[in-house]
């Protein structure tokens, strides 16, 4: 007769897993999660993945038509939930910093609303959105809080604070264009 064990949580399993780029290649979920390999700066992963998602936004609207465009955010954030989830629990983190999908994600839905913008524009979106996304002002605290824990909800957790940092820089933005 097998002896059954309780189901733990992730992090009760063993420590957290260290981000590396070995770990990164191991599952499609992580390379996606860790934006592919911008998550794993050791300096301020969430800005460097902010920059990628800035400058993949810039090929990307090269490229697609505005529908396309708006699909393309849909599926990224659907698969961000995913791979934010699958990660998470794989490093036996809550909402680890090297998950970076959800800051990419975050910035291409604000330049997909924003744009035609020049550099100034699009530079103020980025600094505003880091602004909202490190600092956690208000509603941004709420959202990081309301979706905790691992699982799928965890996950929804992990993108769901840059959706609402990411709402909060076009409320700025479209304030700001107002007066």
């Amino acid at each position: 007769m097998t002896q059954m064990t309780p189901l733990l949580p992730p992090t009760a399993m063993s420590g957290p897993i260290r981000p590396t780029a070995a770990f990164m290649w191991r599952h499609p979920a992580h390379a996606l999660a860790m934006g592919f390999g911008s998550g794993l700066s050791p300096k301020a992963p969430g800005t460097v993945g902010s920059l990628w998602g800035w400058a993949s936004w810039l090929v990307i609207q090269e490229f697609f038509s505005r529908p396309v465009q708006a699909a393309w955010i849909g599926l990224a954030l659907l698969l961000g939930w995913w791979a934010s989830t699958v990660t998470a629990r794989n490093m036996r983190v809550s909402d680890p910093g090297a998950i970076v999908w959800d800051e990419i994600v975050a910035m291409w839905l604000i330049l997909f609303l924003v744009m035609p913008t020049g550099w100034v524009g699009q530079l103020a979106a980025f600094a505003l959105f880091r602004f909202f996304d490190a600092a956690k002002p208000g509603p941004v605290a709420w959202a990081d809080q309301a979706f905790k824990g691992f699982g799928w909800r965890g996950g929804w957790g992990i993108m769901w604070d840059d959706l609402v940092a990411a709402f909060c820089t076009l409320l700025v933005i479209a304030l700001w264009r107002w007066f």
